[in-house]
């Protein structure tokens, strides 16, 4: 009895192998929704739109962009979560859904690691410095001067005040003593930056590819670029770190899956967002708006590299005494 007991129990895991297996080999077999949780206009969609051609042609099924944005990327981030673990749903993050949020709001129901499973990295969004045209300053220290000749008077944008955008402002204005009032915009850097154009805040710390075209054109001046390096599509703009702030927190993205999710359908996942964000022309549309490609070698990696960056963002918010919800 104890004999066919284990028999029948090896057959049924057999089945069950099997149909693990099958359903990867033949996923997908219907559209594929990508969640964004931000607006459009910003680096959240521009990202997603860039690479949604890429992933449509290696999934061989349409990939649906669906912007849910509210309360910081958070609700975009809840509907992921608690999307139906079967590889037909995932989502855009990014450093302020993934890693900022988690610390930042301390009753949000959903844990990043614990509710979905980390893919890949894919890119690593510079930030950027600017202020409205009518602004006298054209360098750091004169935006610092002008800030201190009129403490309290001036308005800065960002996406939400848990955003990395927020926390860079909240640092920048902390490091010179500094005060101006903080404008949050719903939906992402999109709203904040026609805000920006709109002169109702002065300036704000935004995602480069969200403010580079409109400094090209004079609609909006870019006075330092958050990031390591120049950016190759914007040489003549020096980096914060040039300037003498040691800035260079940048807004990576990634994909992640709904805890649950099958590992063949995950590894799936990954090995087309790999192959997706090695496009030729993937890779020039996202050069020209001046975000570089950063691909996970690994799942791990990716999981480990954003356990690290909850840890970060929360000993910064901490000894910056930034106020948390």
């Amino acid at each position: 009895m104890f004999h066919c007991k284990r028999i029948v129990l090896a057959t049924a895991l057999s089945m069950f192998a099997c149909g693990t297996a099958l359903s990867a080999d033949n996923y997908p077999n219907r559209p594929v929704r990508m969640i964004v949780p931000f607006a459009p206009g910003g680096a959240s969609d521009f990202v997603g739109r860039i690479i949604q051609p890429a992933l449509v042609e290696q999934l061989g099924q349409q990939v649906v962009i669906e912007n849910r944005s509210g309360a910081a990327g958070n609700i975009g981030v809840e509907s992921a979560a608690r999307a139906s673990a079967d590889g037909y749903t995932f989502l855009l993050g990014n450093v302020g859904t993934m890693a900022i949020n988690p610390v930042y709001y301390t009753k949000f129901p959903i844990k990043p690691l614990k509710d979905l499973t980390p893919i890949s990295q894919v890119v690593d969004v510079p930030g950027s410095l600017v202020v409205h045209p009518s602004l006298p300053a054209k360098t750091v220290k004169e935006l610092i001067a002008h800030i201190k000749a009129n403490p309290g008077k001036l308005n800065y944008g960002s996406p939400a005040p848990s955003s990395a955008n927020s926390l860079e402002a909240k640092m920048f204005l902390i490091g010179f003593g500094g005060t101006a009032t903080e404008v949050p915009y719903k939906g992402g850097a999109g709203p904040a930056t026609v805000g920006l154009l709109a002169n109702e805040v002065q300036f704000m710390f935004a995602t480069f590819s969200s403010t580079a075209t409109f400094s090209k054109q004079g609609r909006l001046r870019m006075l330092g670029i958050v990031a390591p390096e120049r950016s190759p599509s914007y040489p003549e703009m020096p980096t914060m770190k040039e300037q003498g702030f040691d800035m260079v927190v940048g807004s990576w993205q990634g994909i992640f899956a709904p805890v649950g999710t099958p590992r063949p359908v995950i590894n799936k996942l990954f090995d087309v967002t790999q192959k997706a964000m090695k496009d030729a022309t993937v890779n020039k549309r996202l050069n020209d708006g001046g975000v570089p490609v950063i691909l996970s070698k690994t799942q791990d990696e990716f999981a480990k590299f954003v356990k690290a960056e909850t840890e970060r963002f929360g000993k910064i918010i901490k000894d910056a005494k930034i106020q948390t919800e």
